[in-house]
């Protein structure tokens, strides 16, 4: 009996050393092989389409926090939001958008140190959750990309040098260039990239494109379909798009389709339910042919925004104050539109989400 004891005593002495090893030390994180980052590993291009570590086509289901240098932005950059948009609502993404510009921005009289700290959080969080995440220089009130490329570089290099073996990060270089040329643009977009290889070889870069990453200065212009960046990999382009708003339904369809056809992979980094202000009416039928066509093409898209801000774009209800563990009455009509098609999305895929 006591040589019985014993080894039932050694059996459950293992299953529980074991258990700490794979679940973590508090037993209640999920086994790491569950999560995206562990299922799909390190993300690549390949022709127009963005793929896993297996060259399977990958969609990333994302959300996009407000800007992390407001207080509308940064407190959601924590790890029971990440954990609950992962388990609750199908996303396997977050995107941090710093702001270059604006108030408190990175380049215009933002403590740099802090907000370097608070992405460094939103990566690390992310990595623990084996969620893929971008680091967004988010320019917007400076336009043209060059203005602040002295900045650029120095950022990038800081971040490449931290994060050139994370397998889950995503580098988008430019939000959203406006009142410029993609020549202009493409001269910016080249020097960043330079400066990323030189310490992250593979990792995926966005770059956007004009008029607020729209792929071109107006309606119909297909410039960047039709003179992409040469000689580097795992480049993408990013498409933004707002559902109330009349001109971007009205053109940017077709620049999906065009952009297909000449094999530009474009990733939708930005997109949202309302007009582009981030307020007024939201377009749910818009927003349900934008996610079909998307959902076609298998490309990735990023809502705005993860935020309570008193506006229609974000997620949250104005008066929800919890910053992470929400239930439906916490939620704005978008974060619930949001939270099914993503749940949706990921039933649909299976075993591929």
């Amino acid at each position: 009996m006591r040589k019985g004891k014993r080894l039932i005593a050694w059996i459950i002495a293992v299953v529980m050393l074991f258990t700490i090893c794979v679940f973590g030390g508090n037993g209640t994180a999920e086994a790491a092989a569950t999560t995206p980052v562990a299922k799909h590993g390190r993300l690549s291009v390949k022709g127009a389409d963005l793929v896993d570590s297996k060259g399977n086509k990958f969609q990333l289901r994302g959300i996009s926090t407000h800007g992390i240098n407001w207080d509308v932005g940064s407190p959601y950059v924590n790890k029971k939001a990440f954990k609950t948009l992962r388990d609750d609502w199908g996303v396997n993404a977050i995107r941090l958008a710093m702001y270059t510009e604006e108030y408190n921005g990175y380049c215009s009289g933002g403590s740099q140190a802090k907000l370097r700290k608070l992405v460094d959080k939103g990566v690390g969080y992310a990595t623990d959750l084996g969620m893929y995440a971008i680091i967004d220089w988010h320019i917007l009130s400076d336009g043209n990309p060059n203005k602040n490329k002295s900045q650029a570089k120095k950022f990038f290099t800081t971040m490449a040098k931290k994060y050139k073996n994370n397998k889950n990060v995503i580098y988008e270089i430019c939000n959203e260039p406006n009142g410029c040329s993609w020549k202009e643009i493409k001269s910016y977009a080249t020097d960043i990239i330079k400066t990323i290889r030189k310490y992250d070889k593979k990792a995926v870069i966005i770059v956007g494109t004009p008029t607020w990453s729209q792929l071109g200065t107006d309606g119909t212009s297909n410039e960047v379909a039709d003179s992409p960046i040469k000689g580097y990999k795992n480049i993408m382009y990013s498409l933004h798009f707002y559902a109330s708003e009349w001109a971007h339904n009205e053109y940017l369809p077709a620049k999906v389709a065009y952009a297909r056809k000449k094999k530009l992979p474009i990733i939708v980094s930005e997109f949202g339910l309302s007009p582009a202000s981030g307020d007024g009416a939201i377009n749910k039928a818009s927003a349900d042919k934008w996610m079909k066509l998307l959902n076609k093409y298998n490309i990735s898209y990023f809502c705005w925004s993860l935020s309570n801000k008193n506006e229609s774009a974000s997620l949250l209800k104005p008066s929800t104050k919890k910053t992470s563990g929400w239930k439906s009455g916490d939620l704005s009509t978008a974060g619930k539109y949001i939270k099914k098609k993503y749940l949706a999305r990921k039933k649909a895929l299976g075993k591929k989400a």
